[in-house]
């Protein structure tokens, strides 16, 4: 330690200091935290409050959201009718009023023709439901060796187990009812407007954006529209021609509940992909094995199986030839993905989801020049053994036929 220069006692230097020499500035005291760690905190904890809020917003507004998506599905369902309406010198509103009106009153016209028979069809179904468990049970008995508990056993368990819900469920009818209305009407306006506002909508949207971005926006709109009106259009005239079809043979039969069945088998064979025919197939064999027989029910499993030969050979190709052509494993993937987040509601608005994000990859996306490789290809069939005998016999044979030939050429015979 170097003495100081009036040979006192030389000043203490802190560590941080004399460490470099002296060169470095002292930033803050190393008893006490830097000044920008409260601000940080802070800055920290308004964060995670504003994430905590949005997310629980979202979660409250995820029936909102679900009903806006269901508008947005069946205004592009129903915007080529309200712009041939449009062409042809109907007003925008006019056009879009009674496109919207004219399709609910259709719905309603085809409820009043069939919803009393099938409401008294599906009644009459829940009430033989316990009969028949019971002749099923006895079957399975006497197949498999099996015993099922009894129905009146089963009965109770179900009301033990679920007697509060099935109370509470009950209390909270009305409660249901209004929260459909409200749905309703909430879907009904947002499709109306959205129909109504159409070219206008898109103005107001392409305003924000560059023209770049306009035109990109507005080619994504068109596609979407195209290909998701087609893919709805088509899923349901598949599963009118399915219900009818269904209906009809069933009748033909003397399976009861035929119109409840044939919409249930309509429905579900054509909104759920992959599985959805054997699943819509399965009740009405069901049906018919536990009420009718063994044979009714093999010739429903025939019909089943041959519609759906014929449906997809003649009809799906027929319908679907404008309509966006889906890979059956994603579409299956699809459905229960969005069923496992949405619901019931989620797996029905799938397929449409699906069909506009296929759109929209094979518009957007570059696809590149394959390779050759035999992993992009099924390998070519093998010869059977008794044709590659065949094969070589022939070879052989004109082997030897041209051997004996260049001989008499050569005069050696």
């Amino acid at each position: 330690m170097s003495a100081a220069p009036d040979g006192g006692t030389p000043p203490s230097v802190p560590d941080d200091v004399a460490a470099d020499g002296g060169t470095r500035p002292v930033l803050h005291d190393s008893a006490r935290p830097p000044r920008w760690v409260p601000r940080v905190l802070v800055m920290g904890a308004v964060a995670v409050f504003v994430a905590a809020w949005t997310w629980t917003a979202l979660g409250q507004l995820t029936t909102l959201f679900v009903y806006l998506l269901i508008a947005f599905f069946l205004t592009l369902a129903l915007e080529p009718v309200v712009t041939w309406l449009v062409r042809h010198g109907w007003r925008r509103g006019l056009a879009a009023g009674t496109a919207f009106f004219g399709s609910v009153i259709v719905a309603l016209v085809v409820l009043a023709l069939f919803g009393n028979l099938f409401i008294q069809q599906l009644v009459q179904l829940v009430g033989v439901l316990p009969e028949l468990y019971v002749a099923a049970s006895g079957r399975i008995q006497e197949t498999f060796d099996v015993e099922l508990p009894a129905s009146d056993e089963l009965l109770a368990q179900l009301v033990t187990e679920y007697g509060t819900d099935v109370a509470t469920g009950t209390i909270a009818v009305g409660t249901t009812v209004v929260g459909l209305v409200f749905a309703a009407l909430t879907i009904g306006l947002v499709t109306y407007y959205l129909m109504a506002a159409g070219p206008q909508f898109r103005v107001a949207v392409c305003r924000w954006l560059s023209p770049g971005r306009q035109t990109e926006v507005l080619r994504l709109w068109e596609i979407t529209q195209v290909k998701v009106s087609d893919f709805i259009s088509s899923r349901i005239v598949l599963a009118a021609l399915s219900a009818a079809f269904t209906a009809v043979f069933l009748v033909i039969v003397g399976t009861p509940y035929a119109l409840p069945l044939a919409l249930f088998t309509g429905i579900v064979s054509q909104f759920i992909p992959t599985i959805g025919t054997y699943i819509g197939g399965a009740l009405p064999v069901a049906v018919a094995l536990t009420s009718q027989g063994v044979p009714q029910a093999v010739a429903v499993l025939a019909f089943i199986i041959a519609y759906q030969q014929l449906e997809n050979l003649y009809f799906s190709p027929k319908v679907s030839a404008r309509a966006l052509e889906m890979n059956p494993a994603m579409s299956f993937v699809a459905v229960l993905a969005f069923g496992a987040v949405f619901g019931a509601l989620g797996a029905f608005l799938a397929l449409p989801i699906a069909a506009t994000i296929q759109a929209v990859a094979n518009t957007y996306l570059q696809r590149h020049e394959l390779i050759d490789s035999e992993l992009l290809r099924d390998p070519e069939r093998a010869p059977s053994r008794k044709g590659s005998r065949r094969a070589r016999n022939a070879r052989a044979a004109r082997e030897a036929a041209r051997t004996v030939d260049q001989r008499r050429a050569d005069g050696l015979e």
